[in-house]
């Protein structure tokens, strides 16, 4: 079997041929996108979570105090 010319930079991805690991830059796009991508199952259940925590009494109390916040900071 023979190893890979290219592999990929533990910060952001990329593929990277091992006689340039040295000179790699990461990109910040390509870094922001690889750091969603590890947390995709966190960000998917968060929305999830979050509905959930709304539903109990603390979460509607949470919302209300935010709702009124926002209303006393209006000046309504």
């Amino acid at each position: 079997m023979f190893p890979s010319r290219y592999m990929p930079c533990p910060t952001c991805g990329d593929s990277v041929e091992r006689a340039d690991s040295e000179r790699h830059r990461c990109n910040p796009d390509r870094r922001v996108e690889f750091q969603m991508f590890a947390l995709r199952d966190e960000v998917a259940s968060l929305e999830s979570e979050f509905r959930d925590f709304a539903d109990t009494q603390r979460g509607r109390f949470e919302a209300w105090m935010a709702a009124r916040c926002v209303r006393d900071a209006r000046g309504v």
